[in-house]
């Protein structure tokens, strides 16, 4: 067989990080024959045959002959061709049969079908070299991120309710997420999964792409056209646990394999699923190689690492019922889980440095994002879990009562350099019985419009990556539904159409100015000017970039009181002018503003040499530039 013994070697020590490359069915010549070659990972297993379309799914034929004694199965058959579906039939100690998909599959069978496909090897030619080098030069920390956030089987449907496909959102999907200047789609998850329901957390075909969109070179197609836009693809990746489908990785031979011996640290009850065995060598392996896998096969530009929290502790959600679970020096890390995600990070930046690695980890575990040479786990990027919870919390109080909440809106800045942090409103802000982000805003329509503009003019000119989940840029009224696409109707509204021009000059914005983003991980990034106002429930603040002189004025208004000849303390004497305003009547705001340009009033004013006199309207967020004088 033509399979290598040092990356089976390396497969059992933790350490093939291209165990894609050994297991799974792959096309090859072997003896001037052109067939394909099986392989799979059953130790426990008395035999292991495979069975499909070529052969009516009986496996008398088509036998596996055992590698080694830690339970690789080889066979290689030039009656089968691409296209075919299989799986793999085990006997387990016991003698019963199980069949089960290929765990290392490229392509697995429509739902509800559940088998995998035998697929020749992958003749995609790429185009995106110059995505490649333009990436090389950047910083990712100083550059600006602005993420689109997408489930691709909900963000538009056809006509007779079906899903688009691949090339469709090429189509479609590109050319807005262009129009609107974000830098970059995200994906909820692709990997193959059985129930539309579980939005692909879910997992059964962690190698395959899902075939809801269809074959997975199409798919190859839409990131390779979206790095030719300048767009960057991410996808939420789930390393954390696995459904438990028959057909999936549960039970795999016979016994407990992928996940934990122990039903007491392998049952996640809060999703009805299992946990991988992270302190397995073998597990390590298939799940730092299915990293790699996206990354190298797909060109993905990142992975947003779901639920770390629930990886990290032994209780996360355990019930106060249940007996605590100890590691051995009787804490409730798992360091099995802390060790694996270290050394995910280390490999996935020792050979693509440039990569996003990002971690929705909504515990307060200090060094997400520091080197893990220093004690960390080596993310670049961390979800801002409590910026996003006190901030919308803050922006659903009515006004009136504002003022004594005030501290949710400024304490952010107390911790935002401990990590580099990205600055979510997701998909699980707007799900069922959360409301949109528009219908939590307060106040009649005409206010609930502006409360989400000033919302989203904090979060752009507030430290940190932006990402935004689909049909907020036009305000979306009702809950996400994981059934039916987006509100698309609404875009015939007036305030709907002035929301998405809205974001559209708001990510031009963010794009355009250094100050907004060069400095999201630096202290000398952010200074506030005044973030004590809690009576008018006004906040100021500079924004100041790190290769430049460049600086910006932000002012936000959180009540729908206009003030008249408001003071705000600026560094330096000169002509200030405004170079932004959510309550413009083109966004759909009252239209108020003050005099295009404000002379500095030589008086100190919040700690500041001079000052500028403003008008600040309601409900918004207002930015100032010191004007470059002839």
């Amino acid at each position: 067989m033509s399979v290598r013994k040092d990356d089976v070697y390396l497969f059992h020590q933790g350490t093939n990080y291209y165990s894609y490359k050994l297991l799974g069915c792959h096309e090859e010549v072997q003896n001037g024959a052109r067939g394909y070659r099986f392989a799979v990972w059953a130790p426990n297993a008395e035999a292991v045959s495979v069975v499909g379309d070529f052969n009516e799914w009986q496996g008398r034929d088509y036998r596996l002959t055992r590698l080694n004694r830690a339970g690789v199965w080889v066979g290689f058959f030039v009656n089968v061709t691409e296209g075919q579906a299989y799986k793999y039939e085990l006997v387990t100690p016991e003698g019963d049969v199980r069949l089960k998909a290929d765990p290392y599959a490229t392509q697995a069978e429509l739902k509800p079908a559940t088998a995998s496909i035998i697929k020749a090897k992958s003749r995609y030619n790429w185009n995106d070299r110059g995505w490649y080098e333009q990436k090389k030069k950047q910083n990712s920390d100083q550059s600006p991120i602005s993420i689109y956030e997408v489930h691709a089987g909900t963000w538009r449907r056809r006509e007779d309710g079906g899903y688009y496909s691949y090339l469709d959102l090429v189509e479609t999907l590109i050319p807005y997420v262009k129009e609107l200047g974000f830098t970059h789609i995200e994906f909820l998850p692709l990997s193959e999964h059985p129930f539309d329901g579980s939005w692909g957390y879910q997992i059964t075909g962690y190698y395959a792409v899902t075939s809801r969109y269809g074959p997975n070179e199409d798919f190859k197609y839409f990131v390779d056209k979206c790095h030719q836009a300048n767009i960057g693809v991410i996808m939420d990746w789930v390393p954390g646990h696995f459904c438990r489908d028959d057909h999936g990785l549960r039970q795999f031979d016979g016994r407990a394999l992928y996940e934990y011996a122990g039903a007491d640290k392998a049952d996640k009850a809060l999703w009805g699923t299992l946990a991988f065995d992270f302190g397995r060598p073998e597990v390590q392996s298939f799940l730092i190689s299915n990293a790699m896998f996206w990354l190298e096969e797909y060109h993905m530009d990142g992975l947003r690492v779901d639920a770390v929290a629930s990886m990290l502790y032994l209780n996360f959600d355990r019930s106060d019922q249940d007996p605590r679970l100890v590691n051995s020096f009787g804490g409730e890390e798992n360091l099995e889980a802390r060790a694996l995600l270290m050394k995910l990070n280390e490999v996935v930046f020792k050979g693509h440095p440039d990569t996003l690695m990002i971690a929705e980890d909504s515990s307060n575990l200090p060094m997400v994002t520091s080197p893990t040479y220093e004690g960390g786990l080596g993310f670049n990027l961390k979800w801002n879990m409590g910026w996003m919870n006190d901030t919308l919390t803050y922006m659903e109080t009515d006004p009136i009562y504002r003022k004594w909440h005030h501290e949710k809106l400024t304490f952010s800045m107390m911790y935002m350099h401990t990590e580099n942090f990205m600055l979510p409103l997701s998909h699980d802000e707007v799900v069922h019985g959360k409301k949109s982000l528009l219908d939590k805003m307060p106040g009649d329509q005409w206010q609930q419009f502006a409360h989400l503009r000033l919302l989203y003019g904090y979060m752009m000119t507030h430290p940190g990556k932006k990402l935004l989940f689909m049909g907020g840029e036009f305000g979306q009224y009702i809950e996400w539904r994981d059934s039916a696409e987006l509100d698309w109707l609404l875009l015939a509204y007036p305030l709907h159409f002035s929301m998405k021009t809205y974001m559209q000059a708001l990510n031009a914005l963010y794009r355009t100015y250094p100050a907004l983003y060069e400095g999201d991980h630096k202290p000398g990034g952010f200074e506030w000017i005044d973030p004590h106002h809690a009576n008018q429930s006004v906040i100021a603040f500079r924004r100041k970039a790190i290769h430049s002189n460049e600086e910006l004025i932000v002012i936000c208004n959180f009540t729908p009181a206009t003030h008249f000849d408001y003071n705000i303390g600026v560094p330096v004497p000169g002509t200030y002018q405004e170079i932004f305003n959510s309550d413009a009547e083109r966004f759909g705001g009252s239209g108020k503003r003050s005099v295009a340009n404000h002379f500095s009033i030589p008086t100190s004013w919040h700690g500041l040499s001079q000052h500028i006199r403003v008008m600040i309207p309601p409900l918004s967020t207002m930015i100032y530039q010191q004007k470059v004088e002839p």
